[in-house]
This record gives C-alpha cells, sequence and structure tokens, in this order.
C-alpha cells in the first residue's frame, strides 16, 4: 500500500505543472515506472481520475482522495453547488444560465462519470451485424441506438490489441460524434475538405458514404496529428485521400467541414483535467479564433456547396451563438442541425450545424 501512496502522492504533485492531457501523462507515467503492476495503475488511474473529476470537492472539505464519496455531499447547502457538482464556478454560471441550474447540475454529475465505450465499424470493410456476429460470444455487446454503425461495449476492452483494430474494422467514437459526422452526406465522385482534421477522426466518419472515388483533403496545422491521421486512413483502408491543400481549390469544395477547436466541454467526462483550464478570457480568444477559421475555409466552399460546422462543446456562445453569426456574416441558411448534452443517452454533448449560401 505505501508503495501505491508513494506513487499517487508523486503524481498529484506532478498534475500541477502539466501542459499535456491527463491520459497522455499517465501513459508516460506508467512508462517510465514499469516495476507497477496492472493492479497498481489500475488503482492510481481510478484514483486521480476520481480526484480531478471532483478536485474542488476535495480542496473544499480537505480530505484523501480515496476517502471521498461525492453523493454524500450533492444536497448539503453549506457546500456552493459548483464544488458540490464539481466544476469551476465560470463555467457552472454559464451553463446555469444557458440550461437552468438543475439542468447545470445534472450535466456536472453526469461529466464526472466514466464515460461509454462506444466504437464505429468501417463499412469499407465490414457490417455492423457483421462484426456484432463476431464479437457475439467474445464481449458484452450491444448495437447503439442512434448511430447505424455504433456499437457499445459494457465492459472495459483495450482496443489497440484486438486483431479487429488492427485490421482496420472499426475506430473508438462516441455516439454523438458518429452522429455529426453524419450531417455530412457526401456522394461518390465528390470533393471535400476535412479543414481541421486533427488525427482523421471524422474523415474517417464519412469517408465510406464516397466509396473511395471523388477526393477527400485533409488540413490542420499540426503535421504530427496528420501524420496519424495518415497511418488511421490506411488501416482503414481509405484511398482517396490528399494531405495537401492550394490556393487552386478555393471554390471547389462540394463540401467543407470544420470540426472546430473548442472548449471541449461536452468530452468532459473522458478529459476531465480540461476544465480545471476553462477560464471565461480563454473563451473570448476562443471564439474570435473560430470565426476567423470558419472564414478562412468557407473561402473553399463551392458555391453550391455545404459548409458542415462542429463542436465538442454544450456552450451556446460556441455552438447556437457562433452559427447565427456566421449565417448573418455570410449569408448562410441552415440545411440540417444536430445537438446532444452528455445528459441523453449516455453520449457525449456535441453540435453540428450543415449550412449552405442563400439562393
Amino acid at each position: 500500500m505505501k508503495f501505491r501512496q508513494y506513487h499517487l502522492s508523486t503524481v498529484l504533485e506532478s498534475l500541477e505543472s502539466q501542459k499535456i492531457p491527463l491520459d497522455a501523462f499517465l501513459s508516460r507515467y506508467f512508462r517510465e515506472h514499469k516495476a507497477l503492476g496492472s493492479k497498481d495503475r489500475l488503482f492510481i488511474s481510478e484514483t486521480i481520475y476520481h480526484y480531478i473529476r471532483w478536485k474542488n470537492l476535495f480542496q473544499h472539505l480537505k480530505i484523501e482522495p480515496s476517502i471521498l464519496d461525492p453523493s454524500l455531499h450533492l444536497k448539503d447547502p453549506t457546500i456552493p453547488a459548483h464544488i458540490r457538482y464539481g466544476m469551476p464556478l465560470p463555467l457552472y454560471t454559464l451553463l446555469s444560465e444557458a440550461y437552468g441550474e438543475d439542468k447545470a447540475q445534472e450535466i456536472g454529475l453526469v461529466s464526472n462519470h466514466r464515460a461509454p465505450l462506444t466504437i464505429r465499424v468501417n463499412p469499407l470493410k465490414i457490417s455492423r451485424d457483421e462484426l456484432l456476429a463476431k464479437w457475439k460470444n467474445s464481449f458484452k455487446v450491444s448495437p447503439c441506438p442512434h448511430s447505424s454503425l455504433g456499437i457499445y461495449f459494457h465492459e472495459k476492452v483495450n482496443f489497440h490489441i484486438l486483431p479487429e483494430f488492427k485490421d482496420g474494422l472499426f475506430e473508438i467514437q462516441d455516439e454523438a460524434s458518429q452522429l455529426a459526422a453524419a450531417l455530412v452526406k457526401a456522394k461518390p465522385k465528390q470533393h471535400v475538405l476535412d479543414y481541421c482534421a486533427g488525427a482523421g477522426g471524422k474523415t474517417l466518419a464519412f469517408a465510406h458514404s464516397l466509396g473511395n472515388t471523388g477526393q477527400i483533403y485533409l488540413h490542420d496545422i499540426r503535421p504530427r496529428a496528420l501524420q496519424e491521421a495518415r497511418k488511421r486512413l490506411n488501416r482503414a483502408g481509405v484511398q482517396n485521400v490528399q494531405f495537401t491543400l492550394s490556393p487552386a481549390q478555393k471554390g471547389k469544395m462540394d463540401w467543407v467541414v470544420v470540426d472546430i477547436p473548442c472548449t471541449g466541454t461536452g468530452t468532459f467526462r473522458r478529459n476531465p483535467d480540461l476544465k480545471w483550464k476553462f477560464e471565461l478570457a480563454d473563451l473570448q480568444n476562443l471564439l474570435q479564433e473560430q470565426r476567423e477559421i470558419f472564414r478562412e475555409a468557407l473561402t473553399y466552399l463551392h458555391p453550391h456547396g455545404t459548409m458542415v460546422y462542429m463542436t465538442c462543446s454544450i456552450l451556446p456562445q460556441e455552438n447556437e451563438k457562433q452559427a447565427a453569426y456566421f449565417q448573418e456574416s455570410f449569408g448562410l441558411e441552415v440545411v440540417e442541425k444536430f445537438q446532444t448534452l452528455p445528459v441523453q443517452n449516455g453520449m457525449d454533448g456535441f453540435f453540428a450545424i450543415a449550412m449552405r449560401r442563400k439562393t
């Protein structure tokens, strides 16, 4: 026990100075400390995530991370509500203004629980029914109720070691993210630009609709992310992709997808450390950055093309209000919209809206 407590204390002391995501930090720490067995790693990981989720409640009560049961304090009127529900005050205030205090508390509570494990089947290689049948006797799985390509896992699984993952039969993706990407209704032979492509998650989700015809262009300012996207697309059997973008392609895209950098407030279950980095000043800067990115991405859209703007945020400032600004500023009209909160159906919080120029 002292061995675990030593490493737990070491990790906690190191967290405040870390700039990398929590999961990446823990993975690196475990690689550097080979003496930690699987049960040790599990204990440390679960305790750290528990602490981070309820960080301000731990600090308020001044107790050890491993002995706190947050449910005992949810109705305690002597503790401020944002602390009881594990949120920084500025975020709690914004959510209360947007959805009401009861819903804000529900979001806070759900965001402090473990996210479901969800994968998306790659229809270029296999159908969902075939993959479910393949796993019937191996895992506790069920089809997602809303995404036709989604499968829920009801047990913890290391997906990366599965042969089906290595063969590109599926990708790890939340059901809400799958449904957001489904707004990209590209057809064979069309041209699609994924402007903030990152590691290619959204590209992978809509690529099958083109059937390896036409062309998908991936753009991102992070070369390392695009390298990862290239590997994932190769594994998935997606061949109609390019990683270069030139001014000559402006005005030629049938679809432009902008999965914009955002606060990530809809995915705090997966990234609980992000909520403690939330600052109102940062939000204002981010809103301006989103507008600049959208403005540049729009220049690549064909006059009759469709623009899809999406976030993993639940803040109206980044979603409905931003979409209204785009419509007014650029003469756009809404084609389709999707939105979910992390309190609904086990999904993450996502927003997506498809728009085209008014005729």
